[in-house]
């Protein structure tokens, strides 16, 4: 298949972490870059290992306090809780390498990256951790990846950011962060009675009720894509929650695979016919069947694929 040579993706085994009997599972990240790599759709030579990122990249966005507690397993019980994961050295070095993983992706996809010449596009198979705070982790999500990517890249010369939230739950750690900053803007699309219970206020929040389906939510998605682009944003980074699918178990919009393809390729031409760089992070996906998940992701790189192969 032709389209392998023009996506760049961001991924490492590293992300699969044991965390027990658990509702996420980290072993999509590697089911979906398998899948990917099985299908054609991309070539090992595509598939790019990130770094962590470094301490100082993450209290760009994190507290101190926060950042000594997690690098010395003190979190306090309460925090763990909020958390929802097991602490360990593991899964701190694990999302560690994920954020670091984003903040490749956008070098990437914004022309920063020496080694990588490529069409303003980079996917990250992993990222998306909107639920973390500046002092403390929330919901699966110890650090917040796009946060910190935002403001590595606002230092290199990348002014203005949007964020496109379609993950089914509220990017409350992401528009708290982002709350008083002008250069960026955050866009969440979701269900509006699920987690989290405290939603402070994005630059656009649409919050959907339960069983919403397709044509509602693709129709309030054309909306708020005519107001990002409006925006004129310098990069676009996309947060493509599996969650919202019908069959998902921490969702309840009801979406189907079909809907949310076609969800992927409203963010992307937009991206692609304003000519923005775009920085794919998968984001939640919490299906009965692991499988439906993974589907739903590589429906997204697939998207991907096709918009770079028909410039």
């Amino acid at each position: 298949m032709g389209l392998a040579l023009h996506v760049q993706v961001i991924h490492s085994p590293r992300y699969q972490i044991n965390i027990g009997l658990h509702v996420f599972p980290t072993a999509k990240y590697g089911l979906v870059l398998r899948r990917l790599l099985d299908a054609g759709l991309i070539t090992a030579d595509a598939v790019l290992e990130p770094e962590p990122a470094k301490w100082e990249e993450l209290a760009l966005v994190h507290s101190a306090q926060y950042l000594d507690q997690m690098r010395h397993g003190s979190l306090p019980d309460e925090q763990v809780a909020k958390l929802e994961l097991p602490y360990s050295t593991e899964l701190v070095e694990a999302f560690r390498l994920m954020v670091g993983g984003t903040i490749t992706a956008a070098r990437i996809a914004c022309g920063l990256d020496s080694r990588h010449h490529g069409h303003q596009l980079a996917v990250h198979l992993g990222g998306g951790l909107h639920h973390a705070f500046p002092d403390r982790g929330e919901g699966f999500c110890p650090f917040n990846d796009v946060a910190v990517a935002v403001r590595v890249l606002r230092a290199q010369g990348v002014r203005r950011s949007a964020i496109v939230d379609l993950d089914v739950h509220h990017g409350n750690g992401t528009a708290f962060v982002f709350a008083d900053d002008p250069d960026v803007f955050t866009c969440s699309i979701h269900q509006q009675q699920n987690y989290p219970f405290w939603k402070p206020p994005s630059s656009l929040d649409v919050g959907l009720p339960d069983g919403v389906g397709d044509a509602r939510f693709l129709r309030e998605l054309e909306h708020v894509l005519e107001k990002i682009a409006a925006n004129e944003p310098d990069v676009v980074y996309y947060l493509a929650g599996a969650d919202p699918y019908e069959d998902d178990q921490l969702g309840g919009l009801r979406l189907t695979k079909d809907g949310l393809r076609r969800r992927d390729r409203l963010v992307i031409d937009m991206c692609r016919t304003l000519r923005v760089p775009l920085v794919i992070t998968l984001a939640g996906g919490y299906a009965r069947r692991v499988d439906d998940t993974v589907s739903i992701h590589v429906a997204t790189v697939e998207e991907a694929c096709s918009a770079l192969a028909h410039e």
